[in-house]
């Protein structure tokens, strides 16, 4: 019993050593892991565009939690936050034992989502769903659902695109595309953005709570496949899946981790068993003492390195200019997060293993009276 207790103890240890070997680009970008890969792309219309200056932002499975599991965010028409930005959507990639989620964002050039063809002008790569000109944003109407009377900015290009088409949500991993991204794409990424706007958030956050649109309950066909502008889930301009997709199963085993913590005033306590009773009331106080202070040395340690990294933000200038030198500030930030939360269990385990009463007493002698 206590070796599989020690086992259980030691996984999320070995958990927080494995994520120092992460990239910077994976860090930074992806919010949950899950251990199987999303449903595939339903089929649906886009609905009008609202007005001038929205771009289209397609639908995507996200992950809540267990109960949620994958759940819809219909695709919508979203204000750009400034003008000659684009939409670069977000996608799930197989980050070696586990599908991550890149999140999506708003920059001058579109990066890479994956390869993945999300339709609409969003064909794996690039946006061809219309373009900046002069200030202001020309719809292209072979891929883009605008009425003439409110957008005149528009053209009709159609784009050559001799793939295959796939409703594959993910790229890599066992059946995933298999698409890299090119040197323009990844140069795009490292360029200044920004990330969703709070219409997209509050969207996104509407879609996880409500359950119609859970792969488990639409079984890959949400009744709201896209709307209009942003929650307006109930308007004339929310449209459903007209087909669905596969869902993939959950594994018996482990199907979610939520992501590493990043800053240490994200950090909890280090959970432990509680103090064993030896018998012994000495050595029992003893040991709780030695719990206490290991306790107070922690949460010194964390308020410590929590302080130093509040004066590194408060370093930089202020959002959005100092994207470039925030991606290196966070991955060094999660470093010393992991590698402490690390020395944290790893004290608990060893105090817990000196805690522990002998595993065999000495057997009493036996008098001669009691010899058959």
């Amino acid at each position: 019993m206590r070796r599989m207790l020690r086992i259980l103890k030691i996984r999320p240890l070995l958990f927080l050593i494995g994520m120092l070997a992460m990239s910077a680009a994976s860090f930074a970008q992806f919010g949950v892991s899950v251990s199987f890969g999303p449903p595939e792309l339903p089929v649906y219309d886009q609905p009008i565009c609202p007005s001038d200056g929205y771009i289209w932002t397609p639908g995507y499975w996200a992950y809540g939690n267990e109960s949620d599991g994958y759940y819809w965010v219909p695709g919508t028409w979203v204000e750009a936050p400034e003008v000659g930005y684009l939409w670069t959507p977000g996608y799930w990639g197989w980050g070696g034992n586990a599908f991550l989620f890149h999140e999506g964002y708003w920059g001058s050039e579109v990066g890479f989502y994956g390869g993945v063809s999300y339709g609409f002008g969003y064909f794996g790569h690039g946006y061809d769903g219309g373009r900046w000109d002069g200030g202001h944003f020309s719809y292209n109407r072979s891929y883009s659902n605008v009425n003439v009377s409110i957008s005149r900015n528009v053209y009709n290009t159609t784009v050559v695109n001799d793939r295959t088409v796939s409703r594959v949500s993910f790229n890599g991993g066992s059946g995933g595309i298999t698409v890299r991204a090119t040197a323009q794409e990844e140069a795009a990424g490292n360029q200044r953005h920004i990330g969703p706007v709070a219409a997209q958030t509050a969207h996104v956050e509407a879609a996880r709570s409500n359950p119609e649109l859970r792969a488990s309950a639409n079984h890959g066909k949400p009744p709201i496949a896209a709307t209009a502008r942003p929650g307006a889930f109930k308007e004339s301009g929310a449209v459903a899946a007209k087909e669905g997709g596969t869902v993939h199963s959950a594994p018996a085993t482990e199907a979610a981790r939520p992501a590493p913590a990043v800053h240490a005033k994200e950090l909890q306590p280090v959970e432990r068993a509680p103090a064993p009773s030896t018998g012994n009331t000495k050595k029992d106080q003893k040991n709780q003492q030695q719990q206490q202070k290991l306790d107070t040395q922690q949460t010194k340690e964390r308020q410590s390195l929590q302080a130093k990294q509040e004066q590194d933000h408060a370093r930089l200038p202020q959002k959005p200019a100092n994207e470039p030198k925030q991606q290196p500030l966070e991955q060094k930030h999660q470093q010393q997060t992991t590698q402490l939360a690390a020395k944290h269990t790893q004290q608990q385990q060893q105090l817990q293993q000196h805690q522990q009463p002998a595993a065999h007493a000495a057997a009493p002698k036996q008098s001669k009276e009691g010899k058959g």
